[in-house]
């Protein structure tokens, strides 16, 4: 199918990797660079011209429609929507030649191992916010692509470079690519780092707002692009182990829950405590969740167990309530939030090897610093939503006679 895009519509650090068919791609770097617009871009390309389909996954099915508007929003943009079909459930973006582009999320492996598009086979796997996955996942993906086809397979990892301790790191950038780099290429892997300086359609605004950022660690991952350093986290008593052999024998469990929507999550953590081990066992980390829905994804994990909630929010408890859920408000008295971490550290935490969203937070979350880069007893408040749902569930332990709820 014959369609010429204006070459114009491409930021130049990304036009070159147009029709590139290295087998592995790696496209990261900083807030804003325009690496996944681009991969947008280039999946409606891919799917014009034939021969390639596309499934595109986030951790959290929920979370594909990001990506999915995102191309939906090009093909009305470019004046395409006589060519493509835009079907809602599932989500599947269908060019006229018959190639498709088909999003799910990992947190349904199996419906991931049998997806078929109509027409061929899927030639290209784009992981959208890859450092939310686990290894396991991209390893399982990688099988995935099976069967004869006109062109190269491939499978793109897109992402902001969170934190250097994790696995995509060691597994694909450790003694091949520095910070000062922007290029890494070889015959299997190509590395593309990018800031938002090579997006050249970002107003002032947007400049201005990554620019002026002042937390050091922010600065380094978001405006920089580079892979993040944390020299001053918070919890370094905790470790990742597979717990699925054990889920079933720890006794009582406690929940808590972090409400969130569009800009922050909706996050569950479910967690056993036995002989100062804290063992999280099981978890959701979701954006765009409604209280009916947080319900339902509450209701087949924890019965008819409480679940401590953030007491910021009693019109919501109230509602998961009236949908049978037993929730709690975990009041916020004043300098809970130390109060919480303290207790936090009197524990060895191990973290089920699934809940890499847990990982994340755990590995970024750390104290502020003051203007002369000497660390406070405040936290930054961010990346700690899961956290903050670990501390509301330990709401019920009692510390001096004191009963201990956290903020």
């Amino acid at each position: 199918m014959q369609v010429n895009i204006d070459p114009r519509v491409y930021n130049e650090s990304f036009y070159p990797y147009l029709d590139d068919q290295t087998e592995t791609q790696i496209f990261f770097g900083g807030a804003r660079s325009g690496k996944s617009v681009f991969l947008a871009m280039r999946v409606l390309e891919d799917l014009l011209k034939g021969g390639r389909n596309y499934l595109i996954l986030r951790n959290v099915g929920k979370d594909c429609r990001y990506t999915f508007n995102e191309i939906k929003d090009l093909i009305y943009l470019w004046g395409l929507n006589d060519l493509f079909k835009i079907t809602q459930a599932p989500l599947v973006i269908t060019c006229g030649n018959g190639f498709q582009a088909l999003f799910r999320g990992l947190d349904d492996v199996q419906k991931v191992k049998s997806i078929k598009p109509d027409h061929g086979i899927i030639t290209d796997i784009w992981v959208e916010e890859a450092t939310e996955t686990q290894y396991h996942d991209i390893k399982e993906l990688e099988k995935r692509l099976g069967g004869l086809s006109e062109k190269n397979k491939r499978i793109i990892m897109s992402f902001n470079p969170i934190i250097k301790a994790h696995w995509i790191y060691e597994q694909y950038f450790d003694g091949r690519f520095n910070d000062e780099d922007r290029l890494y290429t070889d015959d299997k892997l190509v590395i593309h780092h990018s800031t938002y300086k090579d997006n050249r359609f970002l107003t002032q605004q947007d400049r201005d707002r990554i620019e002026n950022e002042t937390d050091e660690y922010y600065y380094a991952v978001y405006a920089l692009g580079h892979w993040g350093v944390l020299g001053n986290v918070i919890f370094t008593n905790w470790k990742v182990e597979d717990l699925s052999d054990i889920r079933d024998q720890m006794g009582t469990y406690r929940n808590g829950l972090d409400f969130g929507f569009t800009n922050d999550p909706t996050a569950l953590a479910r967690f056993a405590i036995r002989d100062k081990k804290l063992y999280i066992t099981h978890g959701f980390y979701e954006y765009g969740l409604t209280n009916p829905d947080i319900a339902d994804m509450l209701r087949p994990v924890i019965g008819s167990e409480y679940v401590y909630c953030d007491s910021a929010e009693p019109k919501s408890i109230e509602e998961l309530r009236y949908h049978g859920i037993n929730a709690e408000a975990a009041d916020k008295p004043k300098g809970s939030v130390n109060h919480g971490i303290q207790l936090l550290k009197q524990y060895e935490i191990i973290i089920d090897k699934g809940l890499q969203f847990a990982i994340n937070e755990f590995q970024t979350y750390q104290w502020k610093k003051n203007r002369d880069g000497i660390s406070m007893n405040v936290p930054v408040d961010r990346n700690n939503h899961f956290i903050d749902a670990l501390r509301y569930g330990m709401c019920d332990l009692l510390e001096s006679g004191i009963r201990v709820c956290l903020i």
